[in-house]
């Protein structure tokens, strides 16, 4: 599956880090929702996989307080804005800088859809004490699906990410060796005034890039009020809307 380059990832995320946490309230809603699946259980050793900012450890600390807590991110950017006491770390979530059998709890919310799943579920694996658990929110293939029916008519570029199915997604976990997977897929939808003001929420939060087939020049104002136009016909009482297809997964060494 396509993928933007690390270098090309890495760099969004920089740039985005000062805007992050002013437009990331679908990721904390959704970060939120992954916490209420959590089992309830003692945890020695936790890792915050692509942790951005750090917005999930302060929930991560309340629900087990005995934890070690590492939060590792691609972006040194976004390590930066982590406040949460815990053991910071750049790196790749698909190479993880970590010793074999050194978890209880793998985290990951919104992040692995910017990575190789596979790779990264091999790692959990391998990072995952016995009967550890691995809790991961991603992304399936109805997100920003209106972003993609606006811009259909315009150009032939590739404006969003390819993202994998549920099926896929549990099928993987298994293929990596992880036991008793649990697979839910549900509905976020996110609002908003005007088409400007959705292109630049996604921008905030570092969600432009798309790897290959992506536009490389500007936008002509006049296929930009194409799209436009196009998104507006979209319109629902709440305002434009932008779905999530949010995927959880959970599951056992």
């Amino acid at each position: 599956m396509n993928r933007p380059s690390k270098a090309r990832i890495r760099q969004s995320f920089e740039r985005a880090a000062p805007t992050y946490d002013s437009a990331a309230d679908m990721q904390r809603r959704i970060c939120h929702q992954l916490a209420e699946q959590l089992p309830p259980g003692p945890v020695g050793r936790l890792l915050d996989a692509g942790c951005g900012t750090g917005y999930a450890l302060p929930e991560l600390r309340q629900r087990f307080p005995q934890a070690h807590v590492v939060a590792l991110d691609l972006s040194p950017a976004m390590l930066r804005h982590v406040v949460t006491p815990c053991c910071r770390m750049a790196g790749d979530l698909e190479h993880l800088p970590l010793a074999d059998a050194c978890l209880d709890l793998f985290w990951s919310s919104l992040a692995v859809q910017w990575c190789d799943l596979a790779a990264v579920l091999r790692e959990a694996r391998r990072l995952l004490r016995p009967a550890g658990h691995l809790a991961l929110a991603s992304l399936g293939p109805d997100t920003f699906h209106e972003l993609r029916r606006a811009f259909a008519g315009v150009d032939e570029y590739r404006h969003t990410l390819a993202f994998h199915t549920a099926d896929e997604i549990g099928q993987m976990a298994v293929a990596a060796g992880l036991s008793a997977v649990s697979v839910q897929r549900t509905t976020q939808m996110a609002h908003y005034a005007d088409f400007k003001s959705l292109l630049r929420a996604v921008k905030a939060v570092g969600a432009n890039q798309v790897g290959d087939g992506r536009r490389t020049g500007l936008m002509s104002r006049a296929s930009f009020l194409r799209a436009e136009a196009a998104y507006e016909a979209q319109l629902t009482a709440d305002g434009l809307p932008l779905t999530y297809d949010v995927i959880t997964l959970h599951a056992q060494k």
